[in-house]
């Protein structure tokens, strides 16, 4: 049973296709592992077993009348618990949407049902996703299957958790600031954050508007790279409700077109120090890609610290304005973790209306500058984070003897939210201690193909996916 809830994506649905397996017994499979593992881990916050088993049963149907099946027929995925799927919570991890249960899917789900997928139920998140550590009122903390004491990140942590541990083929997050990259990198799996607008956020809370909608975006999750290409070509083109839609046809390169152009790679951003495995993680990806026939040169874009700034002006000081009225005269409702984060909000320089344009017109000037040094590397590699999956509740550390805060640990990943880069994260190696060790593939915007493929390659290279231990 563990061995085929471990099967790609693809892999199941070929095998569905192929009659070697039935949409009931994949659908069991994964009931069981959520009645095993969920308990210990605490990733999924509703499933509904009967409704799951309804559609499975309809999905083996088809299957045995010969009809047309979708790509992602009979396959049980999941779905992050900010993102509407009629008939599951859509909570948010926070007490002001306690039980609220939409009534449509959103874009996304439809296109993942219409592709034949099943889902399973949707996971847990941070409250209003404004953490890399998944921990709410409502449910409780998300625990890490490689370490039971650790966080699988955040905000997208019940979802990698899911995936990480076989209760789910693959998935949907979100990432506004990290929150598909760094569950990916703590959790052993692939993730990858689009461009805005290449897969619609509509019927994402907290909506992606204004400036939010420069940051934030939804993208697939999976334990290989084929998986998120599978699902990131269901998912895709634009929808009406999301302000960043763009009709981008697409493209998929030639290996020969790939390795036409270089890549570059750095280590580290010189402000914040990076783990050592991590640091190593990328060596490794940078040879195995020159090995592969690869052009890979060491290259550190200007601007990564004014990208920084910026990010943390919209993502943290704006995000804090307008959340912290929701719970005037409801305190008591609101999460430690976002207590804390809202106190960092409180403590940045006050926002105007006046240096939110002044602040929106230098990140357009930045995106231009930074986009010019991508035309000679089209692809950049580079840490996913500073650390490796952390012990719960923990906000500093020492890095060769430099310390690290919460917020800067993840400034690697923030700057491509606020250039608006897609990037994807891939495993490459494992610490001694077992944790998972991830690298991020970045490239220029409306490019996700690129870096689907390259991707690919590390990850054939590298060859480090593991079953985590509590499997």
């Amino acid at each position: 049973m563990a061995d085929l809830t471990f099967l790609s994506a693809a892999e199941m649905a070929q095998q569905i296709r192929e009659k070697k397996i039935t949409p009931t017994e994949l659908a069991d499979a994964h009931l069981k592992k959520i009645e095993s593992l969920n308990p210990k881990l605490n990733a999924f916050v509703h499933v509904d077993t009967d409704r799951v088993r309804r559609e499975a049963v309809a999905a083996e149907a088809a299957v045995m009348s010969g009809e047309s099946l979708g790509p992602l027929h009979g396959v049980p995925f999941s779905i992050k618990s900010c993102i509407d799927v009629a008939g599951f919570r859509c909570e948010a991890g926070t007490r002001l949407r306690a039980e609220f249960i939409p009534k449509t899917d959103a874009p996304l789900v439809q296109r993942l049902r219409k592709a034949g997928a099943t889902i399973l139920g949707v996971t847990n998140t941070p409250e209003l996703l404004m953490a890399w550590e998944t921990d709410n009122l409502l449910y409780g903390r998300t625990n890490s299957p490689w370490d039971l004491e650790r966080t699988p990140g955040g905000s997208s942590g019940g979802e990698a958790a899911a995936v990480a541990a076989g209760m789910s083929a693959g998935g949907v997050g979100s990432d506004g600031g990290g929150s598909i990259r760094v569950p990916a990198h703590f959790s052993g799996i692939c993730g990858l954050k689009p461009t805005p607008g290449r897969i619609p956020a509509t019927g994402h809370f907290p909506p992606s508007g204004g400036p939010f909608a420069l940051l934030g975006v939804v993208g697939p999750m999976a334990r290989t790279v084929s998986d998120l290409k599978l699902l990131f070509e269901v998912m895709q083109g634009p929808d009406d409700g999301d302000t960043c839609a763009a009709p981008v046809p697409l493209r998929w390169l030639s290996d020969d077109e790939l390795k036409r152009r270089k890549i570059g790679y750095f280590e580290g951003d010189g402000r914040t120090p990076v783990a050592p495995e991590i640091r190593d993680g990328v060596r490794k990806a940078a040879d195995a890609l020159s090995r592969a026939g690869f052009e890979v040169e060491p290259f550190r874009p200007e601007g990564l610290e004014e990208a920084r700034v910026l990010w943390k002006r919209f993502f943290v000081k704006l995000g804090g304005k307008l959340t912290t009225p929701m719970f005037t005269g409801r305190e008591s409702d609101r999460s430690p973790m976002l207590s804390q984060f809202l106190e960092w909000s409180a403590a940045e320089p006050e926002l105007t209306a006046g240096t939110l344009l002044d602040s929106w017109i230098q990140r357009d000037l930045l995106r231009a500058r930074f986009l010019a040094q991508m035309q000679k590397f089209p692809i950049l590699l580079c840490p996913p984070a500073a650390i490796l999956a952390f012990r719960h509740g923990e906000r500093t550390w020492t890095i060769d003897e430099k310390d690290l805060t919460y917020l800067d640990a993840w400034s690697y990943t923030e700057w491509f939210n606020l250039l608006g880069n897609p990037a994807a994260v891939v495993p490459v190696s494992h610490s001694a201690n077992d944790l998972p060790v991830g690298v991020q593939i970045v490239g220029r915007p409306w490019e996700e193909e690129r870096v689907l493929a390259v991707a690919a390659a590390v990850e054939q290279a590298c060859d480090a996916w593991r079953m985590p231990p509590i499997c």
